[in-house]
Parts: C-alpha cells; sequence; structure tokens
C-alpha cells in the first residue's frame, strides 16, 4: 500500500496509460504545481490503473490513518477544488467521491475476488518499498529458504493454476516437465505480446505492479533450475516496458534479482525483448524464434519447449497473469487459490471489458461466475443502453457468445463448448446495433492480415473467407456461400500448424452457429437488421421522433431535416446510412428498413 511519510494527507493520481489517455497527466501537473506553490508539504504519488478505466482520470485522498477516498472523471478543474477544500480544508467533495459500497462501484467491486489486480491502483508501481510493504519478494525468500523445488512445484499442481495466457494448460505440470529434464541451462519467458483487439490485461497489470510478475519469475527459475528469462513486451507498452525496466533495476539493487540472491545461492537474470507488434509471436515457437533474432515464425510440436525451446534449452513459458498468481500462491498457500472457482477452473481471472459495455476496465472475477454476472452485474450491462447481443470471448481466436448462453460459467471446459474460449480474458461486449456478420468479417480481416503465411489454407483460405464475407456485407453474397466458410473453416482448423491458424474460424463459425439467420438475411433479404451494412439498410424516422434535434445535430452530412418539436426527415438520397442518428436518437425512433 502507499506508506505515509508524513501526518497529512498524501495525493494520489493514477498515472497509467489510460488514465493518462483520459487526462490524468494535466491533473498531475496541476497537483504537482499547487502543492509546491503554495508549500502545502503534501505528498503527490502516482499509482497504476484500479481497472475503473470508465472513470478516469482517478485521484485517491490518503489520510494519515491509511483512509483512501476516491475521486472520479477528475478534470484539472476538479482537482484544483479537491485540493482546496479536501487536501487543504480536510472536507471532502462528497458528489465526487466513488463509494465502495453503494451504487455502481457496488457492483463493480463487490463481486471481484482480486489476486493479480490486488496491488493495483494501490501500490506505486515505480517504488520498490511499495511492494515490499504488501510482504513483496516474501514468497520468493520462502522458497528460497526451504530449498526444496519440488515442493514448489507440488504447491502449483495441487493449486490448479492453469495458464492464463489462452490454452489453460496446468501450469504446475509444465513447469513439472521443465525440471525433469536434464542440462545446466534452462529459461524462463513471460509471454505479454499481447495483441488481441479489445484486451489490455497484460498491459495495466505490468503497469501496475510489475514486481510481482517479477517475483512470480524467480520463483518459477528456482522451481525449474532456469537461471536466465526474457520478457517479451510488445514496443506499442511503452510505459509498462519502461515501468519494468526500472523494476528490475530495483530488484536487482536490493538483492531480488540477479546474482546469488539474497546470498542463498541462486542466480537469476531477467532480460526484455521488445516485439515488433506481430500476433503471431503470442504462439510460443513463434516467439522464441523472435527472441533469437529470426523471423517470428511457429514450428512443429514436438519438441515442446519444456523439451527444446529457446536457443535449443529447456523453456518454461508463461503469460503475465500466470506469472502474478504465483507469489500470492506460495505466500497464502495452495488450499486458499485451489478453494476458489470450480472442479477444473480454480482462482480467479482476469477479464478487460471493452466495446459497449457501460463499465468499461479490467476486472477480477472468481471462476465459475457467470457470463451474464460480469456483463450485466460487474460490467452494468450496454452503455448504449440498448439490449446485449453477445459477447466476444477470446479475441480473433475466439467466438461470440449469444445473450441466450450467459448463464455459462468462467470454466475453461464451459466456455470452449459454446464454441468460444476463455483466451487471455478479452471480452468484447456487443449490442443489438451490432452486425454479426460484419463482425465476423473484422475479426476475420485482422487474422488474414496477421497470418505469417507459412501455412497454405492459413495464408490463402483465410484470404477467401474474408473474400466472401466482405461479398456477402456488400448485399452480394450468394447461397452457397455459407456452405464454403464452414468447408474452408474445417480445412483451415485441421491443416494450420499454430494456434493463429487453427483458432482463425472460430468468430465465423460461432456466428454462424448462433446467427445464420442474420447470414440468411443478408444473402437472400439483402438486409442487415443491425444497419451496420450500408449496402442492405436505409434509416427512416418514425412518428415516435420528438424533435429533439438530436439526430439533426449529430448528422455528419445533415441530411435530417426538421423543426424543434415536430417530426424530422432523413434525405435517403443524401443519407451515407452511417447510424449516427439511431445511435443518438433517445426515443428509438429511428429505424432499420
Amino acid at each position: 500500500m502507499q506508506t505515509q511519510t508524513n501526518n497529512k494527507r498524501t495525493v494520489v493520481v493514477g498515472m497509467s496509460t489510460c488514465n493518462i489517455a483520459a487526462g490524468a497527466q494535466e491533473v498531475y501537473d496541476l497537483c504537482r504545481k499547487t502543492v509546491e506553490e503554495k508549500k502545502l508539504g503534501v505528498e503527490v504519488r502516482i499509482t497504476g490503473c484500479l481497472g475503473m478505466c470508465y472513470a478516469e482520470p482517478q485521484v485517491q485522498i490518503v489520510e494519515a490513518d491509511g483512509t483512501r477516498s476516491l475521486y472520479c472523471d477528475v478534470t484539472a478543474q476538479r482537482m484544483g477544488k479537491i485540493i482546496d477544500e479536501h487536501v487543504v480544508g480536510g472536507v471532502p467533495r462528497a458528489q465526487w467521491i466513488a463509494k465502495y459500497d453503494e451504487g455502481e462501484t457496488k457492483d463493480l467491486m463487490g463481486k471481484q475476488r482480486r489476486i493479480v489486480l490486488a496491488n493495483c491502483g494501490v501500490i506505486d508501481p515505480e517504488k520498490i518499498e511499495d511492494y515490499l510493504a504488501v510482504d513483496g519478494y516474501k514468497a520468493l525468500r520462502s522458497v528460497l529458504e526451504e530449498k526444496n523445488p519440488d515442493k514448489v512445484i507440488d504447491a502449483l499442481v495441487k493449486s490448479g493454476l492453469r495458464g492464463r495466457g489462452g490454452a489453460g494448460f496446468p501450469t504446475g505440470m509444465k513447469w513439472k516437465f521443465a525440471r525433469a529434464e536434464k542440462g545446466p541451462k534452462k529459461y524462463m519467458i513471460c509471454n505479454a505480446d499481447e495483441g488481441d483487439p479489445g484486451a489490455f490485461m497484460d498491459r495495466t497489470t505490468l503497469e501496475s505492479d510489475p514486481h510481482a510478475v517479477l517475483e512470480g519469475m524467480a520463483i518459477g527459475g528456482f522451481a525449474t533450475g532456469a537461471d536466465e528469462a526474457y520478457i517479451y513486451c510488445r514496443a506499442e507498452y511503452p510505459m509498462a516496458i519502461a515501468r519494468l525496466y526500472k523494476a528490475i533495476a530495483q530488484a536487482e539493487e536490493r538483492g531480488f534479482l540477479g546474482r546469488n540472491i539474497m546470498g542463498l545461492g541462486f542466480d537469476f537474470v531477467i532480460h526484455i525483448k521488445e516485439g515488433a507488434g506481430a500476433f503471431v509471436c503470442g504462439e510460443e515457437t513463434a516467439l522464441m524464434a523472435s527472441i533469437e533474432g529470426r523471423r517470428g515464425m511457429p514450428r512443429i510440436r514436438p519438441p515442446f519447449p519444456a523439451q527444446s525451446g529457446l536457443f535449443g534449452k529447456p523453456t518454461t513459458i508463461n503469460n503475465v497473469e500466470t506469472w502474478a498468481n504465483v507469489p500470492w500462491i506460495i505466500r497464502n498457500g495452495w488450499e486458499a487459490f485451489a478453494a476458489m472457482g470450480t472442479e477444473k477452473s480454480k482462482g480467479s481471472k482476469v477479464f478487460a471489458l471493452a466495446g459497449k459495455i457501460k463499465r468499461g476496465g479490467l476486472v477480477e472475477v472468481p471462476m465459475g461466475i457467470t457470463l451474464g454476472e460480469i456483463i450485466h452485474e460487474v460490467g452494468g450491462g450496454t452503455g448504449t443502453n440498448r439490449k446485449v447481443k453477445a459477447v466476444q470471448m477470446g479475441g480473433p481466436s475466439g467466438g461470440c457468445v449469444p445473450a441466450e448462453l450467459f448463464h455459462t460459467k468462467i470454466d475453461y471446459d464451459e466456455v470452449t463448448r459454446t464454441g468460444a474460449i476463455m483466451g487471455s480474458g478479452g471480452m468484447v461486449v456487443m449490442d443489438d446495433t451490432t452486425c454479426m456478420v460484419d463482425i465476423a468479417r473484422y475479426f476475420l480481416d485482422f487474422t488474414q492480415l496477421e497470418s505469417c503465411g507459412k501455412c497454405t489454407f492459413c495464408r490463402v483460405g483465410t484470404k477467401r473467407m474474408l473474400e466472401i464475407l466482405t461479398r456477402i456485407c456488400a448485399g452480394k453474397g450468394e447461397e452457397s456461400d455459407i456452405a464454403l466458410l464452414e468447408d474452408l473453416a474445417k480445412q483451415i482448423k485441421t491443416t494450420s500448424l499454430c494456434g493463429l491458424g487453427q483458432t482463425a474460424p472460430n468468430p465465423v463459425l460461432t456466428t454462424l452457429r448462433y446467427f445464420r439467420h442474420e447470414y440468411e438475411e443478408h444473402i437472400r433479404d439483402h438486409k442487415c437488421r443491425a444497419g451496420r451494412c450500408r449496402s442492405l439498410c436505409t434509416f427512416t424516422i418514425t412518428d415516435a421522433c420528438t424533435g429533439c434535434l438530436i439526430c439533426a445535430r449529430n448528422c455528419p452530412v445533415s441530411c435530417i431535416t426538421g423543426e424543434k418539436k415536430t417530426m424530422h426527415v432523413i434525405n435517403q438520397k443524401a443519407c451515407i446510412r452511417c447510424g449516427v442518428c439511431r445511435d443518438f436518437c433517445k426515443f428509438d425512433a429511428v429505424v432499420v428498413g
């Protein structure tokens, strides 16, 4: 936790990428300037992302006794008043404070079980002292002092922790395989090549609590016999990389990384490798090729990385969230972790809520919670106040789960049965203005562009599927297209070498499975019920119109006419069918034809 250095209040400003994008830098600069100019003697500190991205920038006022007041949606103007009234005057602005036991904040936080995110938005990620104050590196010290790597692996096996990067392979078993390999040199890798659209779990964790990942990797290194590690992080995450470099330097200075850690005879060195943004490098064999300086392309397995990985040596690869779970399991015992979740999916899971969601951001919920609870209770439903239609899980490799299946539990096997996958944790929420054919086209466009080209069916097959989907969205689909899509999908899944190709058809297959009628309407009726495929829809205003002028003011081509408090009309010849009028109308007066 943020440690107090005096008996006065401390101002803590959220300074993660998402906070800064919302305007936190201006708030932070104003706060520092005001405190210095007025000689308030107040400490101004930073923290990472609390997960409430929808209500940023955020500022916390920490009292001398540790009590916190969380201010949301803070502007520079508000910050000035907060300083004058709360920091100096001691009178909080109650209407700007998020109360954890009331309203939407209670719904958001009440169902969470924060393990990986426990320190995010609480500690200063750039100060190792803050991490040490919350028992940081105690788990590492305990395993090094006990000198029993087999006991560590046994704890991971019994905890039930499965890899949080997508496939869900048991972490303890992966470590066990690596430990069994002979030889003096082994490696550890942290896969932080987060490339799914709508996913930002790794970025937030690395920006907000980098030491938890470093400690988890060091414990894994001791357990498997590795003395060297790489964090493969995409270069598009400059703040995460900068804070990792700083955290590694601090840990080495304090003796938690490097040679002869804590004087207990264990060496562990961590390097950072910046990835160039290739989605395929999230696949472990392509990732290792990239670290080795080669083109990031997958290879045939076996041998598996635990047998012959980086530079031909036994290698253990886990993602950011998996590593961050490890210190907690060691400190609290495998029993505490295994007590959460379902029979085959233990612990908690971090999800990034994006898309048409009211409370977008990062949440960590216990396994076994339902999709409906996450989206409606934690996430608050759609931010558009329209009906939730589906959620895309697992990114381009996942699938679209319809609202009628929101009783599905967060469990690797149950989610897989829907045709989607748990993935790394991205959830893109869609309302009834989303065209499922267009969504399938969007994700296939992404995977087609990101294909490394090694496998013919992945390289060419995804392109053919994309051409068909594009044609359907343009109103030029044919009756045979649906069968052709399914046939191509089967061929791509069974002939592709890596997970990118094998799962690329999933968005198409799940939308065909649950929303086939929309494909048929596009092809047979030349209609897009969602109003997203411009060649297949028209927008008209009904007599439910109140003449509020909102649609006319927001129309990008000014094709809506009408006087105030009278029914408006759309000029169909000038209309570009963008749907903005429908999106802004509060009275459901704009309909799709």
